[in-house]
This record gives C-alpha cells, structure tokens and sequence, in this order.
C-alpha cells in the first residue's frame, strides 16, 4: 500500500473530556500504534442547522448553509474511513450530530463506497442500542462497510469521565479500532489487487408515482 491510511473522528458531545472523547482515545491508541493517521473533530459545541432538502447541493456539490459541515465534506472525501460518536441525552443521538450527519451525507455527491464506518455511542442507562442503529443507518445508505466491535460500541458513564470505570466498553472501543483497521488495510489491498465490485446505474423508485 502506498499512502498512510485516514480517518476522520467525528464527536458530536459538547464535551471535550467527555465519555465520547475517553471512547476515541482508546481508539486513537490503536490507530497510532498501527500507523493509521485520524483527525478527530468536536462538533458538539458547533451551531448546526438542519438540512431544509433545499436540492441546492445537487447544482453546487455542496451545502447551501456554507459552515463547518462543508468542511467536514472535504475531509470526509479524503479519509479512508469515518468514526462517528455520540452521547445519548434523550433516547436518540444530539441533535447537532444528526443535523451535521444529515446535511453531510445528503449534499456530498463523491463515492462513499467502500469508505469504512463506526459508531460509537455513549449514555447513562438506556439509549444506546436505538442510537447505534440510527448512526449506523448513514453507513449502509452509502454502500460503507461497518466496522463491529465483540458487543456494541457503547460505553456507560453519566458525568465526564466515568466511562473509564466502564473496563468492557473501553475493551469493545480497542477491539473496534483494531477491526476497522483490519478492514480498511483489506479493502486497500483489495482495490490494488482484485479491483472494486461492478457496478451498476442507480435505480430509483418513488412509491408515490
């Protein structure tokens, strides 16, 4: 393989030194040891409007709302894989991540294929399993593989900081990073060797015509 591998980081806490942050760093650790360079981006403290399906982006390439999520496109297009981390506050990912994920993955026109995804969520009790799922639903949209950890990517812990008392979840966040890893190296080799899967043109159905 030619270039080091990427992968952009994106926490949707408010928190700097929240239980989010203490997920990505142990993931961070492995990418380090295994020479995989990442970018991690707080976005939690950002104000992000949500997508109003304005269509502007399929003229411009890009959101019409000019802020931090145009951005995030660029660096999204270049990373070879894409962690995205939320706190559950109530029953469902913050509502900034959702509306940065949404206008991210709707106005980027660029081939997503491939790219590797993980979520990793974080609450006090309950939430975690329905916020998981939602976050990884932006994956499979976009024919990204996900990267699975041996339970889900969820860590526990109510103020910050208390997730390191949460041993399993910081062992599931390791094991996660050392998969996605895994995977972003075989699809790299994959492409080098074997070529990428045909393709097909895009078929679309509206139920309502």
């Amino acid at each position: 393989m030619g270039e080091r591998l990427k992968v952009l980081m994106l926490n949707g806490s408010p928190r700097e030194n929240g239980n989010i942050a203490l997920a990505f760093h142990e993931m961070e650790q492995v990418f380090e040891a295994q020479g995989v360079e990442y970018e991690n981006i707080l976005l939690g403290r950002n104000d992000i409007r949500g997508c109003i399906a304005c269509e502007t982006c399929r003229k411009n390439h890009k959101c019409v709302f000019n802020d931090i999520v145009n951005e995030l496109a660029v660096k999204f297009e270049a990373a070879d894989g894409l962690v995205i981390g939320s706190p559950v506050y109530y029953g469902s990912a913050n509502g900034t991540v959702m509306s940065a994920l949404q206008r991210l993955f709707y106005s980027t026109s660029f081939d997503k294929s491939l790219k590797v995804g993980a979520s990793v969520v974080s609450a006090r009790r309950s939430g975690c399993t329905a916020t998981f799922d939602e976050l990884n639903k932006f994956f499979t949209l976009s024919n990204m593989p996900i990267a699975t950890s041996q339970y889900w990517n969820n860590i526990y812990g109510w103020f910050p900081g208390e997730g390191r008392e949460d041993a399993e979840g910081m062992q599931v966040m390791r094991v996660l990073a050392r998969n996605m890893v895994f995977l972003m190296k075989s699809i790299a080799m994959g492409k080098e060797n074997i070529g990428l899967p045909d393709t097909e043109n895009r078929v679309w159905t509206n139920f309502t015509r």
